[in-house]
C-alpha cells in the first residue's frame, strides 16, 4: 500500500516544468544555505515523492504544511540526523511523515564553481487531501493532479 501525498517543493522545480518564471521566483525564496551561497541549488532526483500521508489523518481529510530543514551533502544525500521541523503542521503525525519521507530524498548536489557543495535548505512538504477544500494560499497547488489515496 502506497500512500502518496501531493508535494510541491522548490527542489522539484527543474524536474517538474509546470511552474512559470514568477512561480519559480516565489518558491526559490524557501531556500537558505548556511555560509557561502552555491552557484546552483540542489535538484531533487526522486521520480515519486517519498512522503506517505498517515492513513488516519487521510481518512479525516486533515491537511497541513510542514517545513523541514534538511542537510544535503556533496553526494546529494539527506542526512536524517540533521533534519529538523522548522514549521510544524499542527499535527505530529504529518510532521513525522515528512521527516520519514525526507530520508528517501536524493538530490543532484548544489554546486559552487562547478564543485559539489553541501547545503542546508528549507524544504516545504504540503499534505493535501483531494476531497478537502483548498487551504488559504494554495493557488500554486491547484494545477497539479490529485494524490493517490491510501488503499
Amino acid at each position: 500500500m502506497r500512500r502518496l501525498l501531493f508535494l510541491v517543493t522548490a527542489a522539484a522545480i527543474p524536474l517538474g516544468g509546470c511552474f512559470t518564471d514568477k512561480d519559480v521566483d516565489k518558491l526559490q525564496t524557501v531556500f537558505s544555505t548556511a555560509g557561502a551561497r552555491p552557484d546552483t541549488m540542489p535538484m531533487m532526483k526522486n521520480r515519486e515523492v517519498p512522503f506517505r500521508y498517515p492513513s488516519a489523518l487521510y481518512a479525516q481529510k486533515v491537511q497541513g504544511n510542514v517545513t523541514l530543514r534538511i542537510f544535503i551533502d556533496t553526494a546529494g544525500r539527506v542526512h536524517p540526523e540533521s533534519t529538523l521541523v522548522v514549521e510544524p503542521s499542527g499535527y505530529p503525525a504529518l510532521d513525522s511523515a515528512a521527516i520519514r519521507g525526507s530520508q528517501e530524498l536524493v538530490f543532484i548536489p548544489a554546486k559552487k564553481k562547478n564543485a559539489p557543495m553541501a547545503v542546508s535548505v528549507l524544504y516545504p512538504v504540503y499534505f493535501r487531501h483531494p476531497d478537502a477544500a483548498p487551504l488559504p494560499g494554495d493557488t500554486i497547488l491547484q494545477r497539479y493532479p490529485k494524490p493517490v489515496p491510501p488503499q
